[in-house]
């Protein structure tokens, strides 16, 4: 059984499928396929954003497909950067550009008051329709300066209490267990296994 991630992140795949390796299907994403149609994230939420990934290209390809979509929020800013998480700085931004935005637009706020989440919605859907939304999130602090290597997007800024390092210090063994989007693909996991379980 194929399934689809409706992402051409490279780096978002990756992590998707280190969360499913154990699933008995092939993770393919739309890097891999011609001619799709234009995906328009118009959604309000990132759940709504997540439906749109996967109905769109299920409805095209008649796959089973997972449409994830992710971001940060920051209570100090109102909850912003949300569902403009990975274009904060504009569209096209790059991880740098989004993470020096962050960093001046919280100037002078203290650690303390820096509290955020990460969230993350996964919806799936094959050529019939919407099979199921889920969603998890992650606590942390956004961090006075960019520490580590690993991950990408805000991970050098994101900060976990629990072990005062950010994840992008922490690296995947850590973050893939406790992040936003294994989390998300957890409960995933169970939709898609009851849908193999029907489908064989």
């Amino acid at each position: 059984m194929e399934l689809l991630i409706a992402t051409r992140n490279a780096k978002k795949l990756e992590e998707i499928r280190e969360l499913l390796k154990d699933l008995n299907i092939i993770v393919t994403s739309l890097a891999q396929y011609k001619d799709l149609p234009e995906i328009i994230e118009d959604g309000r939420t990132f759940e709504e954003n997540a439906v749109i990934k996967a109905c769109t290209i299920a409805l095209y390809t008649k796959k089973l497909v997972l449409g994830e979509d992710s971001g940060l929020e920051v209570k100090a800013l109102n909850n912003r950067p949300g569902i403009f998480t990975a274009r904060y700085a504009g569209e096209g931004a790059t991880d740098k550009k989004n993470n020096q935005k962050l960093l001046r637009e919280l100037e002078g706020v203290p650690l303390k008051k820096r509290g955020a989440h990460y969230r993350c919605a996964a919806a799936l859907a094959d050529a019939q329709g919407l099979i199921g939304v889920v969603s998890g999130n992650c606590q942390g602090l956004i961090g006075l300066s960019l520490k580590g290597y690993f991950g990408f997007g805000y991970d050098p800024l994101f900060v976990i209490k629990k072990y005062n390092k950010s994840f992008a210090e922490l690296g995947p063994l850590v973050k893939h267990k406790m992040s936003h989007r294994y989390r998300a693909l957890k409960k995933a996991r169970v939709i898609i296994e009851k849908y193999l379980d029907k489908k064989s």
